[in-house]
């Protein structure tokens, strides 16, 4: 069994997508105006993962699936989720406002999609864990109402990683936003994955530029994995294997 991961899919489908007729594919908030890499960036996904991943495989999505800002808009690109192989587990990202309450997303999505919030999965003795992080303490612009959601965003990673029973072999943390702020800093969420003993975190929420703030591969016994999808050439990046 592999661990893949990949983030930052930003779908908008305005019908559901039938493999193969890419050509019909219409979306209401194409990606390429940003950068042309985007261009169909969802068959790029789409063919990449079926040559990647397999049925009995995991693929973390630390967030940003869809562009809906309400729950119902978002069934075309949950769908398209079905359409992959292997068993997703998920958070949300900043952009996943149609994400509303958690009894109503695990609803609305497939059977191979697994949305994690304030818990956690356990994948043999694999503990998945996550949440959608914020920016951090001392970061550009952090502002007071910033303050507030990011010791939300504590207490979740921290309800995810108490949540969990036993003594799993690992723990792997999902965030959409990286733990600390564009300089490093040691943050609250360090301290917490650092108690907890995690050793391997995905993050996505960095594109064009702000990719140059990206942690480095380690740092405080912790290895990071940047995974938005226009980083990793649209292509689920293999963490782990066991």
């Amino acid at each position: 069994m592999k661990f893949f991961a990949i983030s930052d899919l930003h779908l908008s489908f305005t019908s559901e997508v039938v493999p193969g007729q890419w050509e019909k594919v219409e979306l209401y908030k194409p990606m390429d105006v940003f950068n042309p890499e985007w261009h169909m960036h969802y068959r790029k996904i789409y063919e990449n993962w079926h040559a990647l991943v397999g049925p009995d495989d995991i693929v973390l999505l630390p967030g940003d699936i869809s562009w809906a800002t309400r729950l119902e808009e978002a069934c075309h690109d949950v769908n398209f989720l079905a359409l992959l192989p292997g068993t997703v587990y998920t958070v949300p990202g900043n952009h996943d406002y149609w994400w509303q309450g958690i009894s109503k997303v695990r609803r609305l999505v497939p059977e191979n999609v697994r949305p994690i919030q304030n818990d956690h999965a356990m994948v043999g003795d694999i503990a998945i864990c996550g949440t959608r992080g914020w920016v951090c303490p001392n970061g550009y612009q952090f502002t007071e109402q910033d303050e507030k959601i990011y010791k939300r965003e504590l207490i979740r990673l921290e309800n995810s990683l108490r949540s969990i029973k036993g003594n799993p072999s690992e723990i792997i943390v999902m965030m959409h936003f990286m733990p600390t702020n564009e300089s490093h800093e040691r943050s609250g969420f360090i301290d917490i994955l650092c108690e907890f003993g995690v050793k391997t975190v995905v993050y996505g929420h960095l594109h064009d530029r702000a990719r140059n703030y990206r942690l480095p591969d380690e740092a405080w016994g912790i290895r990071f994995h940047l995974v938005s999808a226009d980083f990793v050439n649209f292509s689920p990046v293999l963490i782990a294997e066991k």
